[in-house]
């Protein structure tokens, strides 16, 4: 199908520039102390090239900045493109870790696989993260439920108009500080049903995280707005009766007598965050299913009591409990419902893990600074 080069395993060396023109202390520490979500970036970026003939090469730390760009490369005209996401969080000893990078690792090889793209190798992923924390580990913030957000890309980078997969593509790592996610306390959202739209068809991109699935469901997030929620709830796009997944995160019901149900489907992207969840509520001795779940099961297990509490999860918010779903002629809960119970202890429980507050039993945490 691809014309893609087995995955390569030698040592890469690797260069690093310094930014000439990083900002000053007073600057950075500014930030840091109000640096909202993806509005301001670190010093530095990684930069890490492939080609059909010489693999992955030349991997280098250099200066945050613009990318130059042919007007024809490949990704401006096809779309061929994959990122991660994930965080960096200080702990109370000053240390800097991060939570299970090697599962995103794997993730950005399955996203690669489907978009015809080169599979960066695991230890090339985790190196490159370790080589921007080298230089930019001041940028992670110390205050509490703040964290260095972390965005890992890939693209095709190669000039020509024939459709196929690209004979080169560039790997970046960039960085942004994040403040806490909820302002005042984590807050219950209510959530937009969308029957009009769909995230992914069957057969195509949805288990990929590529720009196109979140390009889709934009204009989906912005009715969702117009009526007052905070993100929108997919279907599936055959019988628009299965649960997908929101915009950007994935959904967990809680059933009264502790069971966890979340969706499974081929088009749904595979939440490392909610994995993680998942397993904590093993671990507790909850039973978790994956499985189909349509929206007249949850519209009528939260009337009859049976489903009791429900909640999205990804990087950026952790987990958000959700207090109601609103649909064009019906409505799930109250958008007045409190957080669920299990909801916030199992929110608790991870962020503690993350921030080094309490055991790893799994071993997710991975240093980066050291």
């Amino acid at each position: 199908m691809t014309n893609l080069l087995p995955m390569a395993t030698r040592e890469l060396t690797w260069a690093v520039t310094p930014n000439e023109a990083a900002r000053p202390v007073a600057e950075r520490d500014a930030i840091l102390a109000d640096p909202g979500f993806g509005k301001h970036f670190t010093d530095h970026m990684v930069d890490i090239c492939w080609s059909e003939m010489g693999g992955w090469h030349r991997p280098r730390v250099q200066a945050y900045g613009p990318i130059t760009l042919d007007p024809a490369a490949s990704v401006l005209h096809y779309g061929q493109e994959i990122f991660e996401g994930l965080k960096a969080y200080r702990h109370a000893d000053g240390s800097i870790w991060s939570f299970r990078p090697d599962a995103n690792a794997r993730r950005l090889q399955r996203s690669a696989k489907r978009l015809a793209l080169p599979e960066l190798p695991e230890q090339y992923f985790i190196e490159a993260l370790k080589q921007l924390i080298a230089v930019d580990g001041d940028w992670v913030p110390s205050a509490p439920e703040t964290s260095l957000y972390l965005r890992p890309f890939m693209f095709a980078k190669e000039a020509f108009l024939g459709v196929r997969p690209a004979h080169k593509v560039a790997f970046y790592v960039i960085a942004s500080p994040a403040g806490a996610y909820f302002h005042g306390g984590i807050k219950p959202v209510s959530i937009w049903l969308s029957t009009q739209y769909s995230r992914a068809g069957k057969g195509g991109t949805g288990a990929a995280k590529t720009g196109g699935n979140y390009a889709s469901s934009l204009v989906a997030q912005a009715e969702a707005a117009e009526h007052g929620c905070a993100q929108v709830l997919f279907l599936d796009s055959v019988e628009g009766k299965w649960l997908e997944e929101l915009g950007g995160m994935n959904v967990v019901l809680v059933y009264k007598d502790g069971t966890l149900v979340t969706p499974l489907s081929d088009s749904i992207l595979e939440g490392i965050t909610r994995d993680s969840i998942l397993q904590l509520a093993e671990d507790r001795g909850h039973t978790v299913e994956r499985r189909r779940v349509s929206i007249d099961e949850w519209r009528e297990g939260a009337a009859s009591g049976d489903i009791v509490e429900a909640f999205a999860c990804g990087t950026a918010a952790v987990v958000t409990p959700i207090a109601m779903i609103k649909a064009a002629d019906f409505e799930i809960g109250s958008a007045d419902a409190p957080a669920g119970e299990l909801t916030m202890s199992l929110r608790a429980e991870l962020t503690d893990i993350q921030y080094g507050r309490r055991p790893d039993p799994h071993g997710w945490m991975l240093r980066l600074d050291a």
